[in-house]
């Protein structure tokens, strides 16, 4: 496959974010945002468990024990993403929390690539981002 595969399908996932942020934001102003984020993984499991047995995988067991204990955190992570998208979404508008989720992404992208040494110019990688956070803010106070 191509490049432009990739590409099309890392945009295609930006834009389902996007929209499952606006769905979880509209369900946490009828709940909360917390309720909102155990409604997210709830069905999201259930679909999950779905494709995955209507694809055939039914040995979800095999190979756990080769996984690190710390792997799992993710899972606690995406409940803190979600349940927090959530709440901003309502208080501060689906494209802010866009923006400033993509910032904080960047941010930790750019120390993780450096701390571990993947390819490239760190220096570069650091401007990027604080050019990204300078128009975040720039934007924020033009409009204040």
């Amino acid at each position: 496959m191509g490049i432009w595969f990739y590409v099309f399908l890392a945009f295609a996932a930006g834009l389902l974010v996007g929209l499952s942020r606006q769905i979880n934001g509209r369900l946490s102003l009828s709940t909360t945002p917390l309720e909102s984020s155990f409604w997210n993984h709830a069905v999201g499991f259930a679909v999950l468990c779905v494709v995955a047995l209507s694809i055939g995988w039914s040995h979800p067991q095999d190979g756990l024990a080769d996984i690190p204990l710390s792997a799992y955190a993710g899972g606690a992570v995406g409940v803190v993403f979600i349940a927090s998208s959530s709440w901003l979404i309502a208080r501060i508008g689906a494209a802010q929390t866009a923006v400033l989720v993509i910032a904080g992404q960047m941010v930790s992208s750019v120390i993780l690539d450096i701390a571990m040494g993947t390819a490239g110019v760190a220096w570069a990688r650091t401007l990027g981002v604080a050019l990204i956070l300078a128009g975040i803010f720039y934007g924020r106070r033009a409009r204040d």
